[in-house]
């Protein structure tokens, strides 16, 4: 385990440096256009274990493989029509699809955690196209956090997750989005959402098994330290109140009710309420449709008993 973390502007020489460690079978923590990923090489047993070793990752939650195009994510995944025709209207972008996992593939087991599928995706951040590009090689790549805290979408929230358990952050500023990406299954039969995220995928049925098939699926996840109270319109003492649109609270998601806005901020003022004063965190209601219903999810999720 790395010493100390060090913190690189994205450019030519950081990823370099990032591409250097990741053969070494390193992790490294790297923009996308949805939160920063800890990146390793998705062919190396190794190097995917000191991803759950730096985040500790429950080993029954598998990861997403980031890949540069549609034909790198063709030897990997078996697509069905459906699932090439959701890549090519989406990707490169934040939608993950979980798939058939080809036979040769080569990608370390311990990235499905045990599971017959994989989960896919085209980043379109510059700077992780760049990296895998330098690396050549398909990258497991979750969230840069440790396992359950709030996803990260500036490098200074990395370095608070994960400093000292990591080696490098690439730092290319605040991500664009703010959310984790879709997740659809394509695994035979009709397409099922696993995860919402700033993509809409309507002809995708919602599934409500239960069962752990990609990342974010755990009742309990994207978790702050304290309690957090959901759908307030009044905070109570000691509560620190993310506000949105007519709700103004100690900070606000978006007061003018932007859904794309307040998704962008979301786990910004998470971190801002799990740093302050007070003990307890609460949440101003958010509309429950598009973009507001993956917001209230992750909200769910972060409110769970754990």
């Amino acid at each position: 385990m790395p010493e100390a973390t060090r913190i690189l502007p994205f450019s030519d020489d950081s990823i370099a440096e990032a591409a250097r460690l990741i053969g070494e079978g390193q992790p490294v923590a790297i923009a996308t256009e949805t939160v920063y990923g800890l990146a390793a090489d998705a062919e190396n047993a190794e190097a995917v274990a000191r991803i759950y070793e730096a985040k500790g990752r429950p080993s029954f939650n598998p990861l997403i493989v980031h890949v540069p195009d549609l034909l790198a994510a063709q030897r990997i995944g078996d697509f069905s029509d459906d699932a090439k025709r959701l890549a090519e209207q989406h990707w490169p972008g934040p939608l993950t699809i979980v798939l058939p996992l080809k036979a040769d593939a080569r990608v370390a087991s311990l990235v499905t955690a045990g599971l017959s599928t994989i989960a896919l995706r085209v980043p379109a951040h510059p700077a992780m196209q760049a990296l895998l590009r330098a690396v050549g090689r398909p990258l497991a790549a979750p969230s840069a956090n440790a396992s359950g805290s709030i996803s990260p979408t500036r490098a200074e929230h990395v370095l608070k997750s994960l400093g000292g358990r990591i080696p490098l952050i690439v730092d290319a500023g605040r991500t664009e989005r703010g959310l984790e990406s879709t997740i659809v299954a394509s695994t035979g039969g009709e397409l099922r959402l696993l995860r919402r995220g700033p993509i809409e995928v309507p002809d995708a049925r919602e599934e409500t098994s239960g069962a752990i098939e990609a990342p974010g699926q755990l009742a309990s996840h994207y978790a702050p330290s304290k309690p957090l109270r959901l759908n307030v319109t009044a905070p109570e003492p000691g509560e620190f109140l993310i506000g949105f649109e007519s709700i103004g609270g100690s900070e606000n998601l978006s007061a003018t009710g932007d859904l794309v806005e307040a998704a962008a901020r979301l786990f910004d003022l998470l971190h801002h309420a799990d740093a302050s004063a007070e003990p307890r965190i609460a949440a101003a209601p958010v509309p429950d449709s598009g973009l507001g219903a993956a917001i209230n999810d992750r909200l769910r999720r972060a409110a769970a008993p754990r």
